[in-house]
């Protein structure tokens, strides 16, 4: 059987990673293009309904979408792209990119947005059976919504890099410490962002709108290609 062998192994963590990978970001862009505007123009009463129902549902798909697509996405590149084709094959610097910007946003699912819509959805509970609302709900709502934000913008360049890996001849940077060190300091000025400063300050106010959230994830994408063709050995 062509799925015993080391090939069938290797389709299948695609197929798995691209399963879990669709339900992941399908629903952080549901998240952020549909629910977030949709909670924001409706009813407290139906918010409410939907915080107790809804979102426990959609939250759990949501973070076990991300778990599968990061432990998948990390056997297949330590398998194949690094054990296989080896950090001299420029498209393995290309997934590798793509891998660590996903890592970071598995990250922010687990330890940023889950255990705050965890307190939305226990307020939403406690309130509808009279008791009184958690006064640190709104602010843990506004960092997990700019998280969450965040991880829009993180995926597209990591999109971008992972088609890129298979469809999109990359220039290998001739410096190799020099691009990582600059590549690494974009991510994480990008994540201090989002984990520091106040929603609505001026460093997250592009974040606050659907279309500012895009532009910003495809401003990242350009910079980060840029950074390939600008580094590129020989270049």
């Amino acid at each position: 059987m062509v799925l015993m062998s080391e090939s069938g192994f290797l389709f299948l963590l695609r197929w798995i990673h691209f399963l879990a990978g669709i339900t992941w970001i399908g629903l952080l862009y549901y998240l952020n293009f549909a629910q977030t505007p949709f909670f924001a123009e409706t009813e407290a009463p139906v918010r409410s309904g939907a915080q107790q129902k809804l979102l426990p549902r959609v939250m759990w798909w949501f973070r076990w979408g991300a778990m599968i697509t990061f432990l998948s996405g990390w056997l297949y590149l330590l398998h194949w792209w690094l054990g296989k084709r080896g950090i001299s094959d420029p498209q393995t610097w290309v997934i590798l990119l793509g891998g660590i910007l996903g890592s970071v946003m598995w990250f922010n699912v687990w330890f940023v947005i889950w255990p705050r819509q965890k307190l939305v959805i226990q307020n939403a509970l406690d309130t509808a059976a009279g008791k009184p609302a958690n006064p640190a709900v709104a602010a843990a709502g506004a960092r997990a919504g700019l998280a969450s934000r965040t991880n829009v913008v993180f995926s597209i360049p990591m999109l971008f890099m992972m088609g890129a890996a298979s469809h999109l001849p990359m220039p290998r940077p001739g410096s190799g410490g020099a691009f990582w060190l600059i590549a690494l300091i974009i991510i994480a000025l990008v994540e201090w962002n989002c984990l520091t400063f106040a929603p609505g300050k001026p460093t997250t106010k592009s974040l606050g709108t659907v279309k500012g959230t895009l532009w910003f994830g495809f401003i990242l994408t350009l910079v980060f290609y840029l950074l390939f063709e600008v580094m590129k050995k020989g270049g």
